[in-house]
C-alpha cells in the first residue's frame, strides 16, 4: 500500500500566490501540484482512512461527512481569496501526484475555460420565501350550524394560502429575471424544505448567480430596493463559484 494517497480540492493558475495557511481534511496541511499553467490544491492524506473501501463507510458517517465537508470548503474559500478556483467535488482522491497531474493534463483546456469564466467573479446566493399572508382575511358565509361553519372556515383558509403562494410564486419569477439580467451566468435548484431551510415559510426560490463587482453592487440594490409584500428575500455571499465552475471527474 502506499504511503499517502492525494486529496484533490480544487484546480487554479499555477500562477496563484502561495497557499494560505489553512488546514485541510483529517488536519493535513495544504500543497500543490503543478502542471503547466494549473495547479491542484491537494492534501497528502492516510491511505487506510481514504481508500475507496473507507470512503464508502465514511460516507455513510453523517459526523464524518458534516467535518470534511467544512475542511474542504474552508480551503476552496481560502485559496479564491487569491485568484479564480475550480472546486472538485467531496472526496476527490488519487494514488499520487503524477495521476493528479494526468488530470490537469487531460483537461487542461476545459480547466482554463472554467477559470476563465469565473474570473474576478463571484458566487451570491438569494433565497425567497411566501411572506406570511396579511389578516383581513373575506369571511365566509355565515352558517349557525357549527360544524358547517368550522368546514368554511377552514376551505376560506386554505383557499386564501393558495392564492397567497401563487402570488408568491409570479413575484419570485420576476424577482428572478431582474437579478439574472445583471448576473453573467444564474443557476436555479430545488426550493428547500422548511426542515432544511430553517424557516416556516414556503421556499419559491433558490437561485445562485455569478456576478462581476458591478453585478454584484446592481444585484445588492435590486435586493435591497424591492418591496413586495408576498415575499421575504434572503442574500448570501459572495462565495467561491461552486455552482459555475465544479469541476466533476469525468
Amino acid at each position: 500500500m502506499a504511503d499517502s494517497l492525494v486529496y484533490v480540492y480544487a484546480v487554479t493558475d499555477a500562477a496563484t500566490q502561495e497557499l494560505p495557511a489553512v488546514t485541510g481534511v483529517d488536519d493535513t496541511s495544504v500543497r500543490q501540484v503543478v502542471s503547466g499553467g494549473l495547479a491542484a490544491v491537494v492534501s497528502s492524506v492516510d491511505p487506510t482512512r481514504f481508500s475507496e473501501e473507507a470512503l464508502r463507510r465514511s460516507l455513510e458517517d453523517l459526523q464524518w461527512l458534516e467535518s470534511t465537508a467544512r475542511a474542504h470548503h474552508g480551503v476552496v474559500a481560502a485559496v479564491a481569496q487569491s485568484g479564480p478556483v475550480a472546486p472538485v467535488r467531496l472526496a476527490t482522491v488519487y494514488l499520487d501526484d503524477d495521476n493528479v497531474r494526468a488530470l490537469l493534463d487531460d483537461n487542461g483546456p476545459a480547466f482554463a475555460a472554467a477559470l476563465d469564466r469565473i474570473r474576478g467573479r463571484t458566487e451570491w446566493g438569494v433565497k425567497i420565501f411566501a411572506a406570511p399572508a396579511p389578516g383581513g382575511a373575506e369571511s365566509p358565509a355565515v352558517d349557525t350550524r357549527p360544524g358547517t361553519s368550522y368546514l368554511l372556515r377552514r376551505r376560506a383558509e386554505r383557499d386564501r394560502a393558495a392564492r397567497g403562494l401563487q402570488d408568491a410564486v409570479a413575484a419570485a419569477e420576476a424577482v428572478h429575471g431582474d437579478l439574472a439580467a445583471v448576473a453573467v451566468a444564474s443557476r436555479r435548484y430545488a426550493p428547500q424544505d422548511p426542515r432544511l431551510s430553517g424557516h416556516r415559510e414556503e421556499m419559491v426560490l433558490n437561485a445562485a448567480y455569478l456576478v462581476d463587482e458591478a453585478g454584484a453592487a446592481a444585484l445588492h440594490r435590486l435586493i435591497e430596493d424591492r418591496d413586495e409584500p408576498t415575499l421575504r428575500l434572503e442574500l448570501t455571499g459572495p462565495w467561491a463559484p461552486y455552482s459555475f465552475a465544479t469541476l466533476e471527474e469525468q
